[in-house]
């Protein structure tokens, strides 16, 4: 991977024909040279020099402004086309401008006839190719339409072609007879290569006419060996019908298809077979602004090649992200099976990018990362190494009654439709319903069973299936509110869910539905598939579901009499404006009284305070200083609002019987502990399961809990369930007590079990004023001894660091600043692994992942392999046959002139040194 130092946009990338450089252009007019170099083992983008052009003293910055660039075919030349009109001609790699090759916008004017001249400006340099024939001949295009054949050797015009529209783009048949030009009214012309200027087209076509249309931005005509050309071009739909639509058409032989984007597009280009690629046209490769997308131009149908990397994880908003290590082999390959029938539709041939070699180990265990979308999908990915798979996709939708109709299919367009749209790619931003988003994704590895909740507080319990099924859900209604009278819930509506039986394909199927009322946000969701039970949470309160038995367990409802904005729902946020400066002014208030309480009789006891301070600091230490926290009041808003909930089976009502119990943490800084009555295995589906409360505490500033752990005797987290039932991890021990931790977002407590009396605790807002937003259990294996390990929590703050916390002492190991503080979604979809990695989103499309963990690193391992290049130009670079002698002389003449160069390289820097010093820095 190569940064540019520059914080400019690239507009523009260009290969050099025959090496492994490239050239970058900049939105800052900079350009920039990169090359694949060899490191370790390991191929790394260099920058190797960097070049901006300088115009005469006086001149306006539209002169030298970039607006096309051509990589001559010889790999030494750079030809530039400006806004000003000019071209400038450059030698690279050391980026030397030949002033004396320069094509002047004047030198182009005195050649063409007075009367086109007289009528029309030419403007901006919107297009440069050359002749595939002769390399000697480039076509300039400038804005206004005029195209210019000019002569690389003789320095001079040999032809002049004189469009009158707007000029889009030039493309140079392969025969070098024909040129076809686009142009900003929705056609494309046909002119003939020729000694003399041409006065008519010899063809002009608007495809998708007559009425107005929209400008074809790209055009290419390809041969092949029996039949007709294939005929490409983007855009040109008409505007008032297909304005927005982000179109690219293909023409070939009877075969006319406009392949209908949902992104806009950025550019493509054409893969042709054999091993100089000049055969067939074998795929289209199309850059759109939201993926990459391949089209087999060779399978009937031309269907799309599924595409190994740069998947558009944002399909569909990406809501929620939850990740699963070491999954067991039959889980992994049943759930690929699932996916492989639903790629079906992909073309059979092989991705056709290829070169390089993945030098990257085999990863050490399966992962999955599940993501969870705005449109009510789950897609699963294969995350076990760099790059990121997809293996399924999960769709909640069918369960319920939506606005789309499921007959409706927007893959193929209407018999005899024209234009004849079919839509490709994955990338689909709309959602029929917002209620359908996921918000909380939970699945165990052991039994294959996987819950979902959604935004308008669903919840469904899903199992693995090999074979499509027919079958109802069950729903079950859950009222959070237990019957509380005063509450209007302001909020969307629940889902209907389907009544009549519905058809699920192969994979996650539904078998039971709970739905929350009033139909809130999900805000904490557990499952403990021992057990057969899953716990949720809402901002009204929390229950717990029996899904073998399909009967609520548990109800409790944590709704503040006061918290009126919780009743409001998501799209009611405005309406408590008025009340949030309320309770801001009583805050105001309330302090300035206090302070006044204080202040009453401060004189007199100012002496005496400081006398006892000065004994108690001479015998005892002094601690750090800390920040005073205000205790949060109980009427802030959501205080309700539960944020975890926790399975254990510990001790809660002596130390010598152990009981299955959930703990629940909620935003007002109470927890939750119920002890749960399990019956034997044998009468399990037939006997209730029953709940009692056993603990509750309040922490004393009512901070938001974020996260619960019991630890067992040894100090060690509890195994997940089924963990031990598998033989992956050791029996907790049970003759040690146990403790609880509590994690709030100001500080990290533990406390004592049964008697749930405070032991020790971490402060953390009080000493950075950081406050916690995301928590995991991580167990840190050692890279030297494989035997070895220890358990931590991984701890993400708002201000975008991460800190590992011991465990059992909690004690600060080490802190890693990791995201930028102002990144407040990158901060909120950060999901932590089970070994000490994590991911988080650095833009809606893009996953960034870290690893605190020596043993357990994810890291690109790749090699080019470079042909091997002499020292001097002339043999590094093979000229094509056909290319012209000027250019031999002229690279003669830049040898004889080696001290002159010496000259200029000091004066604008010696490239060398600028390579040196990029190689160090990317050891570094």
């Amino acid at each position: 991977m190569g940064l540019h130092d520059e914080n400019a946009a690239v507009t523009q990338v260009h290969f050099l024909p025959h090496q492994v450089e490239l050239v970058t252009l900049l939105d800052d007019n900079s350009l920039h040279m990169w090359t694949l170099r060899a490191h370790k083992g390991v191929s790394e983008l260099l920058e190797i020099g960097r070049f901006m052009l300088t115009g005469p003293p006086g001149a306006p910055p539209s002169v030298t402004r970039v607006t096309a660039v051509l990589a001559h075919s010889s790999g030494d030349l750079l030809l530039l086309g400006t806004e000003g009109g000019h071209v400038f001609i450059v030698e690279v790699p050391g980026f030397r401008e030949l002033e004396e090759r320069n094509i002047s916008l004047d030198q182009v004017a005195n050649s063409i006839p007075d009367d086109y001249i007289g009528r029309r400006n030419l403007e901006h340099v919107e297009a440069l190719q050359e002749n595939p024939v002769n390399p000697n001949h480039v076509v300039i295009g400038y804005g206004r339409g005029l195209m210019v054949i000019w002569d690389l050797e003789n320095h001079c015009t040999i032809q002049h072609i004189p469009a009158t529209q707007q000029l889009e783009s030039v493309w140079w048949t392969e025969d070098g007879g024909y040129i076809l030009s686009s142009h900003s009214d929705g056609s494309y012309c046909r002119w003939m290569v020729g000694g003399e200027d041409v006065e008519e087209e010899e063809k002009s076509d608007i495809p998708y006419g007559h009425f107005p249309c929209k400008a074809i931005s790209k055009i290419i005509q390809l041969p092949t060996e029996e039949g007709p050309p294939y005929l490409l071009f983007s855009g040109g739909m008409p505007r008032a019908s297909y304005g927005d639509r982000h179109c690219i058409t293909v023409i070939h032989s009877k075969t006319h298809v406009a392949l209908d984007f949902t992104s806009r597009i950025i550019d493509f280009f054409i893969i042709r077979d054999g091993p100089q690629h000049t055969g067939e046209p074998s795929a289209l490769v199309v850059l759109v602004e939201e993926e990459l997308v391949v089209i087999d131009l060779q399978t009937e149908g031309w269907p799309v090649i599924q595409t190994p990397y740069l998947v558009p994880l944002h399909s569909s908003a990406i809501t929620c992200s939850h990740h699963v290590s070491a999954i067991p082999l039959k889980l992994w390959e049943r759930v690929i099976a699932a996916g492989d029938l639903q790629n079906t539709h992909y073309s059979k041939k092989p991705w056709p990018i290829t070169g390089g070699q993945n030098l990257a180990p085999d990863p050490p265990q399966r992962d999955l990362l599940l993501t969870g979308h705005e449109d009510g999908t789950v897609r699963f990915w294969d995350a076990s190494g760099v790059c990121l798979y997809p293996m399924y996709k999960l769709s909640t939708a069918g369960v319920f009654h939506t606005d789309a109709d499921p007959n409706d299919n927007m893959n193929q367009g209407m018999e005899g439709e024209w234009p004849p749209f079919r839509k490709v790619g994955c990338f689909d931003p709309y959602s029929d319903d917002p209620r359908l988003g996921i918000q909380k994704i939970h699945l165990c590895k052991y039994s294959g069973y996987l819950i979902v909740a959604g935004t308008a507080g669903q919840i469904l319990v899903l199992e693995l299936n090999d074979e499509a099924a027919e079958q109802t859900v069950e729903a079950k209604v859950v009222d959070l509110l237990q019957g509380q009278e005063g509450f209007r819930w302001k909020g969307h509506t629940r889902l209907d869910v389907r009544e009549e039986p519905v058809l699920f394909p192969a994979g996650f199927q539904p078998f039971a539905l709970v739905q929350c009322q009033p139909p809130a946000v999900v805000t904490a969701l557990n499952l403990h598939s021992e057990w057969k039970l899953i716990a949720f949470g809402t901002s009204h309160g929390f229950g717990l579901y029996d899904y073998q038995q399909k009967n609520n367990v548990l109800v409790k409802c944590t709704l503040n009499p006061s918290d009126q904005l919780a009743m409001e729902g998501p799209l009611s946020r405005v309406k408590s404006i008025k009340k949030s400066l309320r309770q801001s002014f009583r805050r105001i208030r309330r302090s300035r009284v206090s302070l006044r309480k204080h202040h009453v009789n401060n004189a007199a006891k100012l002496q005496e305070a400081n006398a006892r301070l000065e004994a108690e600091l001479a015998e005892m230490e002094l601690a750090p200083v800390q920040r005073k926290i205000e205790a949060r009041s109980s009427d802030d808003s959501f205080t309700g609002l539960v944020r975890t909930l926790y399975f254990a089976d510990t001790f809660l009502s002596d130390s010598s019987h152990n009981t299955p119990s959930l703990w629940a943490g909620t935003n007002g800084g109470c927890v939750f502990a119920y002890m749960l009555h399990l019956p034997p295995v044998e009468r399990r589906a037939d006997e209730p399961v029953t709940a009692q409360p056993a603990k509750e505490i309040q922490l004393m500033h009512r901070a938001p809990v974020v996260g619960i752990v019991v630890l067992d005797g040894h100090g060690a987290p509890l195994p997940e369930p089924l963990e031990v039932a598998h033989d992956l991890a050791r029996s907790p021990d049970m003759q040690g007590s146990h403790h609880l931790l509590v994690i709030s977002e100001e500080q990290f407590k533990v406390f004592t079990l049964p008697k749930v009396s405070a032991k020790m605790k971490l402060k953390l807002t009080a000493v950075d004023g950081s406050r916690v937003r995301r928590v995991g259990v991580a167990w840190f294996g050692s890279s030297r001894s494989e035997d070895y390990g220890e358990s931590g929590l991984v701890v993400l703050t708002n201000q975008g660091d991460l800190h590992v916390v011991s465990l059992p002492g909690v004690k600060m190991q080490v802190q890693h600043p990791c995201i930028r503080r102002e990144d407040v979604s990158g901060i909120a979809s950060c999901v932590f692994t089970k070994h000490g990695q994590g991911f988080y989103l650095i833009s809606p499309s893009e996953f960034e992942r870290f690893s605190l963990s020596a043993r357990y690193v994810v890291e690109p391992s790749c090699l080019v392999e470079v042909p091997l290049r002499s020292g001097t130009s002339s043999q590094r670079r093979a000229l094509p046959d056909g290319a012209p002698s000027a250019h031999r002389n002229a690279r003669q003449d830049s040898e004889d002139a080696e001290v002159l160069q010496e000259i200029q390289k000091s004066l604008e820097g010696d490239q060398t040194s600028f390579l040196e010093n990029n190689v160090k820095s990317a050891v570094a």
